[in-house]
């Protein structure tokens, strides 16, 4: 397959097949890198002259295929910025289906979404102001649907947990006894003594006992 690009760098052999939905060829590149970081440093920082990224090329064109196949790279980049407008991949990718036919927007549609499940950004805005879901033909209504419910899901993640996830906090031991002993041992009560206390009652026999009990004790 790279024969029929013989002269043509490597670079521009990837260039060329994201322009034109080449999966062979971008398969058969890749192949021939020798490890995981040659092939970051080739999906990621290849350019055009114009200032686009691969991804860019692809997703101005709309080529689900060479997508998938580029967002399965290691390490692979789902955010560059191109010189020109600004633009991620996923501006690029609105701007491709804002161009096609009603008909066309159910799969670009279910591109977007593809970009968006691997990790493209809807908040980034271009040298316009714009973010992707501002950029999108009003009329689409379903890709701008799509865009919301995203942006809704995003900003929700970890607000919701299940019950079984709830860990109970971690305490002390020795804090929590002392806590434990402070919150429910009540203070013990000094006992009265009766034969101290004042005499309450009015009964002559019952205060002749009361009598009693106090001489005797000062006797003692």
């Amino acid at each position: 397959m790279a024969d029929a690009f013989e002269g043509a760098s490597v670079k521009e052999q990837l260039i060329e097949a994201c322009r034109r939905n080449n999966v062979d060829l971008l398969t058969e590149i890749i192949q021939n890198c020798k490890n995981d970081e040659e092939i970051s440093n080739l999906m990621n920082n290849t350019t055009t002259v114009m200032g686009n990224h691969l991804y860019h090329e692809a997703a101005l064109q709309g080529h689900y295929e060479v997508i998938d196949m580029l967002l399965d790279q290691p390490e692979f980049e789902c955010d560059p910025i191109n010189r020109a407008e600004g633009d991620t991949p996923l501006h690029s990718a609105i701007r491709w289906i804002n161009n096609e036919p009603p008909a066309q927007r159910e799969f670009g549609n279910a591109l977007v979404g593809m970009m968006l499940e691997a990790g493209s950004s809807t908040r980034v805005k271009n040298k316009a102001k714009l973010t992707p879901y501002q950029l999108v033909d009003p009329r689409n209504k379903g890709l701008r649907e799509l865009i919301q419910k995203h942006e809704y899901a995003a900003l929700n993640a970890g607000d919701f947990v299940g019950a079984d996830e709830i860990q109970p906090p971690k305490t002390n031991t020795n804090n929590a006894n002392a806590n434990a002993n402070s919150h429910f041992d009540a203070p013990a009560e000094e006992e009265s003594d009766d034969d101290d206390a004042e005499f309450s009652g009015s009964d002559d026999e019952e205060r002749a006992e009361w009598e009693r009990r106090r001489n005797a004790k000062k006797g003692r």
